[in-house]
């Protein structure tokens, strides 16, 4: 039996995007039959139909659910072999993906860019986010960067690097009673009585704070629920409650206060492709490693936190 072709996966990936075989047709530049053409081969080629037609629009049968993640992850791949080549025939432009949930983007990415940046100008940086966790392990397993920049994931078979552990900070009022607390610290059981700065469902953070919460013996009643991680620390110190935040997410000359958890709340922050990088990919993690700030200046204290008997300090994931 032959192999699906790139064009044919082409094909079927277009029509899925764009809801139609006309809409496809027209930004493919073909005529409507020849594109019905190749779809029929590649649903022959498969052994079964991958979409139904409907009046007005496609939608995708079972078996096309299954086999759309597989086309973007090829339609990727050999877009990526083709930069690949152009780069070891010492051609000095291209684009990398980088896809990073919100925080990292927001906290860690900015200056590792901008270096980047000054060090290969004729590359371009396509940056995707993500909300959650769990969507940029998908994101990435689907092909649709070349890097992924995130918490661990978990059960990856390709390579990972280790950025290191961040930290996670409540922040508080400027004039909250507990910010003027000599240790700079707070524990989560003390809040429990508070309704807090909570996140979407859909942010991978809100996940956290409640475990974290859970662990600590309470449930967080919500007062504000914000879907943008950086809206967080900024109603928390407009005093519409205790948000929990990576610290790195918190903007420079911050007006609130902020407090560190005891125990202490941290998760590993990795750097992972589902294959073998290619000689950018590389050079943009090792950047990325080098250049990286997991946690602010000053942020945990160079003196460790004294440990708690009720409560041992936990990684957050």
């Amino acid at each position: 039996m032959a192999a699906p072709t790139l064009r044919q996966l082409e094909y079927l990936v277009t029509v899925v995007d764009t809801g139609s075989f006309t809409r496809a047709a027209e930004q493919l530049h073909v005529t409507q039959p020849a594109l019905s053409h190749q779809v029929r081969a590649l649903e022959r080629t498969v052994g079964g139909p991958l979409l139904e037609r409907l009046p007005r629009s496609v939608r995708l049968t079972p078996m096309g659910r299954a086999v759309l993640p597989h086309a973007r992850a090829a339609l990727a791949e050999a877009e990526r072999l083709h930069t690949v080549a152009r780069r070891t025939s010492g051609l000095e432009e291209g684009e990398l993906e980088v896809a990073a949930i919100y925080s990292v983007s927001l906290g860690i990415l900015p200056p590792v860019l901008r270096a980047w940046r000054r060090r290969h100008p004729g590359v371009r940086i396509r940056l995707r986010e993500y909300p959650h966790t769990d969507r940029l392990q998908a994101a990435m397993d689907s092909g649709r960067a070349d890097l992924a920049v995130g918490p661990a994931p978990t059960a990856w078979d390709g390579p990972i690097r280790e950025l290191g552990v961040e930290e996670f900070a409540i922040v508080l009022p400027a004039d909250d009673p507990l910010a003027e607390r000599p240790t700079g610290t707070v524990a989560l059981i003390d809040l429990a009585d508070r309704a807090w700065v909570h996140y979407a469902p859909d942010n991978g953070l809100a996940d956290l704070l409640d475990r974290a919460c859970a662990q600590a013996g309470f449930h967080p009643r919500a007062a504000i629920r914000t879907e943008q991680t950086p809206a967080a620390p900024l109603l928390a110190a407009a005093g519409l409650g205790p948000a929990l935040v990576p610290a790195n997410a918190v903007p420079p000359h911050f007006d609130g206060a902020l407090l560190r958890p005891d125990p202490p709340i941290r998760r590993t922050l990795t750097a992972y492709t589902r294959t073998r990088p290619d000689p950018l990919t590389v050079a943009f993690t090792e950047l990325l490693a080098d250049q990286a700030r997991v946690n602010p200046a000053g942020f945990p204290p160079t003196v460790p936190l004294p440990p708690r008997a009720d409560a041992p300090a936990r990684s957050a994931g």
